[in-house]
């Protein structure tokens, strides 16, 4: 990986950023595995949204965006969609696995 400052081009830039995608897609991954593994530890659609612990984790992940100097709101957004998605997706298979 070659250091933003230590780029000598927009393709380095560019390749940089691709490679950088890459990681966050593949973690976005890995968190779903873990979001799939939780259904089997609920016992409600309630337990499924979450809304209090979904409160709690924005807060965190807004602190942290402030930690390293991005925009709360924009990452706050980000995790809304994340969450919606998810938790679409976790109730889905829990009703599944309900039958």
């Amino acid at each position: 990986m070659i250091a933003p400052e230590d780029c000598t081009s927009l393709a380095d830039v560019r390749a940089e950023i691709d490679s950088i995608d890459q990681q966050i897609i593949a973690l976005i991954g890995q968190r779903a595995g873990y979001v799939k593994a939780a259904a089997k530890f609920k016992q409600s659609t309630d337990q499924v949204r979450a809304p209090e612990r979904q409160a709690a984790m924005l807060d965190h992940r807004r602190a942290w965006a402030q930690e390293h100097g991005l925009g709360p709101d924009m990452i706050e957004q980000l995790y809304r969609l994340l969450i919606d998605y998810f938790v679409n997706q976790e109730l889905h298979d829990w009703q599944r696995d309900q039958h």
